[in-house]
């Protein structure tokens, strides 16, 4: 060996032909190869995260521990570190000569196993006696090709020893182990056996010649019932060469299936004799029965027509999609477009004419997506429309909006009343932009919404005559006959409450607490006049008690009535003497028409005489 670690570690030959590797430090041996003496390619094994197992069948098989995945079948990487790894030591084979076999004191090298028997005669007699059978002769090749297992030693660290192989030689048993019972010598037998791999076929002598030099053979000295525990190991190890030879077959035929669903000259409509010239020379064909082989060339044909199916189906898709994303792509095709114009437009578009797979599409689908875009060119359309409905009825709401605040400005401003009438404000309302941006729109007129903010004004009217009310109580003012407007009005704005008053409200207010002062001035003279003629009707019957005549003197009939009630209830001089006039005038009056009555009845007894006479002649 050469290089700068030739002193620390160094590789020999066990007497059975293992190679195990010795640490001149640490006096201790091991199975596993260091690092020190890996090549770059085991080194870059050691590296990958795939690791190799083997199940208690014997079957190996593979796990990824940083993905945790586990498959059959070796990954690619690992298969391609692992012939590296050959051709390396077969090139090194082949320049360097075979290292000679150190001597190693067996007390410097407690963990290395002594001698086990040569492997190559046992496996020349097993293929010597195993000639006529076909399982035999396979078992004598895979005994052949057998690896030598590497247990870890008691230095060997977690890392070595979860990538020794395999894992239950961890349990064997150390030289000087004693058993409980013979149960339990009976399995570590079967289980050293088992380590050893030790044919189903082999018979008690060629065992022990495999077994007898191993030093863990050396902990069943006292055990007697070795041989019994080998044939039931024998029994058992049939079974799982069998169960093997199943797995083999198994994974011959799933390689094959395999090897047919990857092939790019099979199709779902490839037949079974075209396939034998095709695949017939292959290994992956060879080993698999003509029987199973038309079964998984049928399952194949099947699985094929599927994933063509699918792949027909997504290649649809992708077809659809990308025409879909070509038509988004075209702003001259709209909804008013035909499938025949958009077909020329399509031709002419490079982005459509240089995808084979668009051009070789079927029409029918392609009508589908046209129709698809036209409608939902068709729906961008209805919505922009409805946009554009939208804006334009925002657009007239803000014009009302901004009219409104016309009016708004004009009531401030008292221009605007509930009392206003629209002729007498539309020369200030239509020079204003405002009431322009109003005509010929839809909905309310300039003119409705003048007559909506006088009604809503008029509509404060009760609730602001309350306020007004209150106002004038508060300053015990009172509306007479004779109070001005302005009085009233200088009243009300002193107070701040009038701020929110409408100016037409508050004259409305004014007009009807006037109308209310003066029709209280009517029933009062009304009152009053009803006791004048109560009295003067009084002082009246008082002078016709005195049987007052028109020739009668008020001197002289003064003093017959000074004394009486009648007399005092009339307070002026001049009011008794205008009564006692009134008085005789009337009693002239009443006397001439009593004289005009009896004159009238007897002219009209001569009239009534007259027209009978006039009649009994006309009747002659």
């Amino acid at each position: 060996m050469s290089g700068a670690k030739e002193s620390i570690w160094t590789e020999h030959k066990a007497p059975d032909g293992r190679t195990y590797y010795y640490n001149n430090k640490t006096k201790q041996s091991s199975w596993e190869k260091p690092d020190d003496l890996k090549s770059p390619g085991e080194l870059l094994l050691s590296q990958s995260p795939w690791k190799e197992y083997k199940t208690d069948t014997g079957k190996t098989y593979y796990h990824n521990v940083s993905t945790k995945e586990t498959r059959w079948t070796i990954p690619a990487e690992l298969e391609e570190l692992k012939k590296k790894i050959v051709a390396e030591e077969t090139k090194s084979k082949a320049s360097t000569p075979a290292p000679s076999a150190a001597p190693i004191k067996q007390a410097e090298t407690p963990a290395v196993p002594a001698a086990a028997p040569a492997q190559a005669a046992v496996t020349k007699q097993v293929q010597e006696k195993s000639k006529g059978s076909a399982l035999d002769q396979a078992m004598a090749a895979t005994l052949a090709a057998i690896e030598v297992p590497t247990p870890p030693t008691k230095n060997d660290d977690d890392s070595n020893s979860h990538n020794s192989l395999p894992s239950s030689r961890t349990g064997t048993p150390e030289p000087n182990k004693v058993f409980r019972d013979k149960k339990e010598a009976m399995e570590a037998f079967k289980e050293f056996l088992k380590d050893k791999e030790v044919p189903s076929n082999c018979t008690w002598e060629q065992c022990l010649r495999i077994i007898q030099n191993d030093p863990r053979y050396a902990a069943f000295a006292k055990f007697n019932e070795k041989k019994q525990a080998f044939n039931g190991y024998k029994t058992q190890r049939v079974k799982e060469e069998r169960e093997e030879q199943r797995l083999r077959i198994k994974k011959a035929k799933e390689d094959l299936e395999q090897f047919l669903l990857s092939n790019e000259k099979m199709t779902s409509n490839t037949k079974y004799y075209k396939c034998e010239e095709l695949f017939g020379h292959l290994d992956f064909w060879k080993v698999v029965s003509d029987s199973d082989r038309r079964d998984i060339h049928e399952d194949v044909v099947f699985n094929l027509a599927k994933r063509e199916k699918e792949q027909a189906k997504v290649l649809k898709k992708e077809n659809m999609r990308g025409l879909s994303n070509v038509l988004d792509t075209m702003p001259n095709i709209t909804y008013r477009t035909t499938w025949q114009e958009a077909q020329q437009m399509l031709l002419d578009n490079h982005h459509f004419a240089e995808n084979a797979n668009l051009l070789a599409m079927d029409k029918e689908d392609a009508l589908i997506v046209f129709e698809d875009h036209i409608r939902e060119l068709e729906k961008e359309e209805e919505e922009e429309k409805e946009r554009e409905k939208k804006r334009s009825k925002r657009q007239q709401r803000k014009n009302r909006e901004r009219f409104v605040n016309l009016l708004d400005e004009l009531h401030e401003q008292g221009k605007l009343t509930s009392m206003s009438l629209w002729v007498e404000l539309y020369p200030i309302i239509s020079s204003d932009i405002r009431f322009s941006a109003m005509l010929g729109q839809p909905g309310s007129t300039p003119l409705d919404l003048f007559k909506f903010f006088v009604e809503e004004l008029k509509s404060r009217f009760h609730d602001e005559k309350k306020i007004i009310k209150e106002i004038l109580k508060e300053k015990a003012f009172e509306v007479q006959v004779g109070t001005t407007f302005e009085e009233f009005a200088t009243v009300v704005c002193e107070d701040g409450r009038s701020a929110t008053l409408d100016a037409g409200n508050v004259k409305l207010t004014y007009n009807s607490l006037l109308e209310k002062a003066e029709a209280r001035e009517k029933e009062r003279q009304k009152e009053e006049n009803r006791k004048s003629r109560k009295i003067e009707t009084a002082f009246k019957s008082l002078l016709r008690d005195k049987n007052v005549s028109i020739d009668t003197t008020w001197d002289d009939i003064r003093p017959l009535i000074e004394t009486d009630p009648s007399f005092d209830s009339v307070t002026l001089e001049s009011e008794r003497i205008r009564i006692f006039k009134d008085f005789q005038h009337e009693s002239e009056e009443m006397c001439a028409h009593h004289h005009a009555r009896k004159k009238s009845k007897k002219n009209k007894k001569q009239k009534r005489k007259s027209r009978s006479r006039s009649v009994c002649y006309d009747r002659l």
